[in-house]
């Protein structure tokens, strides 16, 4: 079945697929890419649509949409909740699901688009927690081994952004994701700046579950970067390029910064942006940078697929310009000429 993939896409733009199939469950899941990969065929494994941006010839190949929901759970005094939900469960129905119920480690994480699938690979992250910190397995199909592996959550190789499922991308295909969560009213600590002051908060302190989750999700409506039909700013994949983690050496004078790991430092991909002579609602033909977030690229209702990969070329060869830095894409791209 041949289907447009704009209509699939955050972006809303994208040509056709040369075969769509809807994966209801693990086994059809499985069938479906080990054929294509028996077959050769390309193979696209599509979520929410909220991280990938399709060019407008399509995708020469298979497209799976992940559509398993499947949900088991056990809560318990010591070890909390362990709940296991299929890849096609929306991220943030489970998120405020875990609010209602007062299991604590999601709320921080509210507002973002996409499907529990998608999010391990990613090791989605926002104002100062990560997926890393819930997960206590992801359940995989291994397409070369050809068997179901699971993983545990020191097996995950999570990092900033990433994981062993990114750095494998066309290995894996996430079935169910597993978390671990303690059962509470208060949230984990507020760890970032901008979340502790729309709480009135200090930093490291906690706010009840449902408190911080409605200011998370203010926040990134700000920003555009909470899906809205009427908010054409929300045309988009979010933030579209990574913090870069760097050398201190290499940390231009008045960034903004963070302290990484071994040493390193992550500067703001948005800081670099602006001081390179980027701003908010500059376009390029079609495409536009957010009229709220620098670091969201648009589509206001015309663009195409390639004028928004323009776009993003454009912001890394004026931050490449100006600073020696590399900005590194968060969206995944199908379809183009490499």
């Amino acid at each position: 079945m041949s289907v447009n993939l704009s209509s699939h896409t955050t972006f809303k733009v994208g040509g056709p697929a040369s075969e769509f199939f809807i994966a209801t469950d693990e086994n059809e899941a499985i069938r479906l890419v080990s054929e294509a990969d028996q077959k050769s065929i390309p193979v696209l494994i599509l979520g929410g649509g909220s991280n990938i941006l399709v060019a407008d010839s399509g995708f020469s190949g298979r497209v799976i949409k992940m559509a398993m929901t499947g949900d088991s759970r056990s809560v318990d005094s010591c070890s909390g909740a362990m709940i296991t939900i299929g890849a096609g469960r929306d991220w943030d129905e489970f998120v405020k699901e875990c609010v209602d119920k007062g299991f604590v480690g999601l709320e921080s994480l509210s507002g973002i688009p996409g499907t529990i699938g998608a999010a391990p690979i990613q090791n989605i992250g926002a104002y100062g927690h990560d997926l890393s910190e819930v997960v206590a397995r992801v359940r995989t199909f291994d397409r070369i081994a050809k068997e179901v592996v699971t993983f545990t959550q020191s097996e995950c190789g999570f990092t900033y952004r990433s994981s062993r499922f990114k750095e494998n991308p066309d290995r894996y295909l996430i079935l169910d994701v597993t978390f671990q969560m303690k059962e509470g009213e208060f949230s984990l600590p507020i760890l970032y700046p901008e979340l502790a002051e729309a709480l009135d908060l200090q930093e490291e302190e906690s706010a009840t579950l449902n408190k911080v989750r409605e200011a998370v999700i203010a926040i990134r409506a700000k920003k555009g970067m909470v899906l809205d039909s009427n908010d054409p700013d929300t045309n988009s994949a979010g933030s579209f390029f990574t913090n870069p983690v760097v050398d201190p050496k290499k940390v231009p004078d008045g960034a903004t910064s963070w302290p990484s790991d071994n040493g390193r430092v992550k500067i703001s991909a948005a800081w670099l942006m602006e001081n390179a002579g980027i701003s908010k609602g500059m376009k390029l033909a079609g495409a536009s940078i957010s009229s709220k977030h620098v670091l969201a690229l648009t589509n206001p209702g015309n663009a195409s697929a390639s004028e928004i990969k323009a776009l993003a070329d454009y912001c890394q060869i004026k931050v490449r310009e100006r600073f020696g830095i590399e900005l590194e894409r968060e969206v995944r791209l199908f379809g183009f000429a490499q």
